[in-house]
């Protein structure tokens, strides 16, 4: 199964040898996501809940559904366009794509689980709402969050499964040349068309040169939007935008 987020908790499970083939230091990257998810971080757009917090070391796990993670909570322009991005990756590298109570209509934390016996220690129930029916009554109207979640997200779900290309258990990694822009390849059968996915995870617009795109044909379908994308020139990506481009 594949999932944005559980019933359950989130801890940074990368391996600190991992980390530093990028450059990163392992031990103060997770000191900056806990920090960064939990709005402890100068301009974190996240609301997410310690669990298990150890000031001392700040070590922690994150608690929090994925529209209080994304920014929707904090009202951040971008929150909508970075739970549709976390969904359409989820939906389009394999597996079984798993959604949780509330996340297609944009569930907020419930932090009513302070109030009940038993459960006000473990943070873990912020992310477990009672059924959302206020937010899925609004499901049907495009002006409300609720609505423009639902409406995405059913997109991508029926996209997913009119793409024969995703029903293969192959992924090749793609290299876009920018640190900001996610690629892999999900063929599908021998001699068949293959799904390219871009996804900028940036909040800016970025560029996938041309020159990386030259082993493509000049021009793919975009089977989500079902627009034809020039790729010779090159292909610039909107803040949180992604693609999945059918190519032969």
């Amino acid at each position: 199964m594949n999932y944005v987020r559980s019933h359950d908790d989130i801890g940074w499970t990368f391996a600190d040898e991992d980390a530093a083939e990028f450059g990163i230091n392992g031990f103060d990257h997770r000191r900056f996501l806990n920090a960064f998810f939990v709005n402890r971080f100068e301009g974190s757009f996240a609301r997410g809940i310690p669990f298990q917090d150890n000031p001392r070391t700040g070590d922690c796990r994150i608690s929090g559904t994925t529209a209080s993670l994304a920014g929707l909570e904090a009202r951040d322009p971008h929150a909508i366009d970075r739970i549709i991005l976390a969904h359409s990756i989820v939906l389009s590298t394999g597996g079984i794509p798993l959604l949780y109570l509330g996340d297609e209509v944009g569930q907020l934390n419930d932090y009513g689980y302070l109030d009940v016996p038993g459960h006000a220690e473990d943070s873990r129930w912020v992310g477990r709402p009672k059924y959302p029916a206020g937010l899925y009554a609004q499901r049907d109207d495009p002006t409300t969050d609720a609505g423009a979640i639902f409406s995405r997200l059913r997109r991508l779900i029926e996209t997913r499964a009119s793409t024969p290309e995703f029903a293969a258990g192959r992924l090749i990694p793609f290299d876009a040349r920018n640190p900001h822009v996610l690629g892999y390849q999900r063929p599908g059968s021998p001699g068949g068309a293959t799904i390219v996915v871009l996804a900028n995870f940036a909040e800016t617009a970025q560029e996938v040169a041309a020159s990386t795109l030259s082993g493509l044909p000049e021009v793919a379908l975009d089977v989500v939007t079902a627009t034809r994308i020039p790729l010779s020139g090159g292909l610039v990506l909107a803040p949180h935008q992604f693609v999945w481009l059918r190519v032969y």
